[in-house]
């Protein structure tokens, strides 16, 4: 049986988000169905939050090749900043998540975001 086209598609991004395939008649509540041409072809279960925070932490590991806590300061700065940038303090216990994540404390995660503010708000006003 050849795999749909559609399937094929969404694949890399349901992998990427941490989502989950399932057939149509397997959707639920806040599942997402996806159709072509008129034709359900399947749904898509998307994470919870945090679920999707480590999910994101995972593939930053694999992205850097090493655990998060093995990286340096300007590195893990990067990565407070690429986290703040897709929400994930925005997600209950996402500070303690990744300053687990980044053998770091909390105060150390506020002091990144604390850091990139002001970095922010420096260049806007060279700018202006």
């Amino acid at each position: 049986m050849t795999e749909h086209p559609l399937i094929a598609a969404v694949k890399p991004l349901v992998d990427a988000v941490g989502a989950e395939l399932l057939g149509p008649e397997q959707a639920e509540g806040d599942d997402v169905v996806l159709a072509w041409e008129g034709e359900d072809v399947l749904a898509v279960r998307l994470p919870r939050l945090s679920e999707s925070l480590d999910h994101i932490l995972a593939a930053m590991e694999r992205r850097h090749g090493m655990p998060l806590s093995g990286l340096d300061r300007k590195a893990k700065q990067e990565v407070v900043r690429i986290l703040e940038a897709r929400g994930a303090f925005s997600v209950r216990h996402g500070v303690e998540t990744v300053a687990g994540a980044l053998g770091v404390s909390r105060f150390t995660i506020y002091n990144y975001l604390n850091r990139e503010t002001a970095l922010t708000r420096e260049k806007a006003v060279k700018e202006a």
